[in-house]
């Protein structure tokens, strides 16, 4: 197994550093890392194919690029990377549930990898309340969730994409629940101020299908999804 790390935070981002570490407990090669230099969050499924991409080599396994994270996806894959058979996309500071899969670099990423007949996998942290993040904590359920995931067979044209809930540290492990993508839309609330619009929705409020991601995530448990294109 040849590994391909990126993400849509950056490549100096914590989450980026839980994955690896994550990736090296199952996996003793090390993975390679090909992640934007800057952040990129929300950049959807957006490339770069008007300029040159400048890509920075760090070091012998890790490869920052100055684009978004399908570029990323793309170079790593074909280029620097070509034998790879596994792109993991994360660990992403928020959540990519149900429609913010329409967003999420952090998802494009794979989506990518998948198009071109990669297996891959996403994998986000849920925050909540703005508390911050345990990223050992996040280390240990992402390793628990690769190794179920790693060990059957992600099928020709899917991805599989994984939300890891809020807990604490001293809280239980979650569960691992796979579950549909919610259907529902994000909040569309905004404040608005002569010729302004400003968000203002609250993503913790945002509506549930019962069961779906979105339910299951903010319920406390790990959100595991299967997204078809084909």
């Amino acid at each position: 197994m040849t590994v391909i790390l990126t993400n849509d935070d950056g490549i100096d981002a914590p989450g980026i550093r839980a994955m690896q570490q994550a990736i090296a407990r199952i996996h003793p090669i090390p993975s390679v890392l090909v992640a934007p230099k800057d952040h990129q969050s929300g950049c959807s499924h957006q490339t770069s194919t008007h300029r040159p991409i400048t890509v920075e080599q760090r070091n012998e396994t890790e490869f920052a690029v100055d684009g978004t994270p399908v570029d990323c996806t793309r170079l790593g894959v074909r280029y620097l990377q070509p034998d790879a058979t596994l792109v993991l996309s994360g660990i992403n500071a928020g959540g990519n549930l149900g429609s913010d899969i329409y967003i999420s670099g952090t998802v494009a990423a794979v989506r990518e990898a998948t198009l071109l007949r990669v297996p891959g996998i996403a994998v986000s942290h849920y925050i909540k309340r703005g508390r911050p993040i345990d990223w050992d904590r996040a280390t240990d359920l992402t390793v628990q969730v690769l190794e179920q995931l790693l060990s059957q067979p992600i099928p020709e044209g899917t991805f599989w994409n994984v939300n890891l809930p809020h807990v604490e540290s001293d809280d239980p492990d979650p569960q691992m629940i796979y579950c549909s993508a919610c259907t529902q839309p994000l909040p569309t609330d905004f404040h608005i101020e002569q010729n302004q619009y400003r968000y203002t929705g609250d993503y913790a409020q945002r509506r549930r299908d019962p069961g779906a991601d979105v339910d299951v995530c903010f319920s406390g448990n790990i959100a595991i999804t299967q997204l078809r294109l084909w």
